[in-house]
């Protein structure tokens, strides 16, 4: 009796290697069957088997679905069966996604994040008043506490002021304002004065026994 070897780099690629080559194979067999009706029961008898090989599908919403659209790549689009959903196309499978547009940074205040920079393009969409007003204070505040979180010191509200106005373009402009922001101890976060105070530990000389100190030498 001999036996056929099988190599993994004589067999075809699969597909979805998630599946095994088991199933491809059963995918493989069902194209290969010549009634219609056939075809549609083994079809539907591979899609519960690749139903049970992943069952983290059935959290996924419309998982029946996905599991036909797999079967059909697979299948390479050739199978010929009455699917519950309407079969997908090969071109609507290799259609690339349109480009993300590329995310704007902080420019050179990067420790401010690109919230700030949100946060500064709604205050400019406002109409002026005492909302707007308190926003962009709220703003400054906010991006003080962005800095000192960063560079761990203390700050001048003057450079503060300069930045934001940088960031606004000129647009919102408190240098000349002789309202002053929160001081930096309100805006630090509290350090943990336990961990300072626990720091010095008092250690006791260890106690010996006294009693062989009688003995004879």
């Amino acid at each position: 009796m001999t036996f056929d070897l099988e190599y993994n780099s004589e067999r075809p690629l699969m597909i979805i290697p998630e599946y095994g080559r088991h199933i491809q194979k059963l995918v493989d067999h069902c194209l290969a069957l010549e009634t219609k009706e056939e075809r549609d029961k083994m079809a539907k008898a591979i899609v519960d088997v690749m139903g049970n090989l992943q069952p983290h599908l059935r959290d996924v919403p419309d998982f029946k679905h996905k599991l036909w659209d797999q079967l059909y790549i697979m299948a390479d689009f050739k199978l010929d069966v009455e699917s519950p959903y309407p079969q997908p196309s090969k071109e609507e499978l290799q259609e690339k996604p349109e480009g993300l547009a590329y995310p704007k940074s902080a420019s050179r205040y990067r420790y401010y994040g690109n919230n700030i920079q949100t946060m500064i393009d709604i205050a400019l969409s406002w109409e002026d008043g005492d909302k707007k007003e308190a926003l962009v204070f709220t703003i400054a505040n906010h991006m003080k506490k962005c800095y000192l979180n960063w560079n761990k010191d203390t700050v001048d509200d003057a450079v503060i002021f300069k930045h934001l106005f940088d960031l606004s373009d000129g647009k919102l402009d408190l240098r000349e304002t002789e309202e002053a922001l929160s001081e930096t101890k309100n805006l630090l976060r509290k350090r943990n004065s336990q961990g300072q105070n626990n720091a010095k530990t008092t250690f006791k000389k260890p106690q010996h026994n006294n009693q062989n100190k009688n003995r004879k030498r």
